[in-house]
């Protein structure tokens, strides 16, 4: 895979973090796309950024400009692309009798919007290079992948996070849109539904105990998952061992849509 080149948005932590400690380890030369330039720049200092393996680029998902530098940064550094991991994510608390506009703005312009935006100039540029290589589709299918980040509140709600349940199940729809439209291509696109993971979201949980218990209540497994154990994940759908899958969520929550508890 070293001449593969993956994108990572919501790179610099948590998720996006380990999916790009991973892929590097995988070989992939990593974009990590975030809007913390200074984890960012220690994060692609770290995967080798003196050696033109990793590059960090400032990038607000929600805002078209931005994603365009985004690519044009890309295409500077490394001249393609052939996996986006389409991570970046935000919350704001608040049920349909409190939750402000505002935040409900917010919310949609990072974690659908922006997914949008960043996935139809990663597509354009995937089939631009398809086409000028004359690719074989099934060649293509072991290079091209597009991973969206989506969550088990796709499809399991929770009261006060309307607006990151909204997102995440829109987010289910738009991977299988995605991947009936680029299948021809060989392009493939799924997505990962993590349930609780140790990032920075459940850092006040942790100090919680009655929340932390609640957490535990709902996943048989006993335990809150980790980031590297979704980034092996992100790395199987990149590979060709997944060539065959395309316009599916494949879900990592410790047990919890099995037992079908959210409160």
């Amino acid at each position: 895979m070293g001449d593969r080149v993956a994108i990572i948005t919501g790179g610099a932590n948590g998720i996006g973090r380990a999916c790009a400690r991973r892929l590097s380890e995988d070989g992939f030369r990593v974009i990590i796309a975030d809007i913390n330039a200074q984890a960012g720049e220690a994060l692609a200092e770290e995967l080798g950024g003196d050696k033109d393996r990793a590059r960090y680029v400032q990038c607000d998902v929600s805002d078209r400009l931005s994603v365009n530098n985004l690519m044009a940064e890309t295409r500077s550094a490394f001249d393609r692309v052939d996996v986006l991991v389409n991570n970046a994510g935000i919350v704001a608390k608040g049920d349909i009798l409190d939750l402000e506009e505002a935040d409900f703005d917010r919310v949609m312009g990072v974690n659908l919007k922006g997914f949008f935006l960043v996935a139809r100039e990663v597509s354009r540029q995937m089939v631009d290079q398809i086409e000028e290589t004359g690719e074989r589709t099934d060649d293509a299918r072991r290079r091209y992948a597009i991973i969206n980040m989506s969550s088990v509140n796709a499809v399991m709600a929770i009261p006060d996070q309307l607006a990151y349940c909204a997102t995440k199940g829109a987010i289910n729809q738009m991977t299988k849109s995605m991947a009936l439209s680029l299948a021809k291509y060989g392009i493939r696109v799924n997505a990962i539904g993590p349930g609780s993971i140790n990032t920075d979201v459940l850092k006040s949980v942790n100090d919680n105990p009655e929340a932390l218990a609640r957490i535990m209540s709902r996943t048989p497994m006993g335990r809150i998952g980790d980031p590297d154990e979704i980034a092996a994940i992100a790395s199987f759908l990149a590979s060709r061992d997944s060539s065959y899958m395309t316009g599916t969520t494949l879900y990592a929550d410790g047990g919890r849509m099995a037992m079908n508890y959210t409160v």
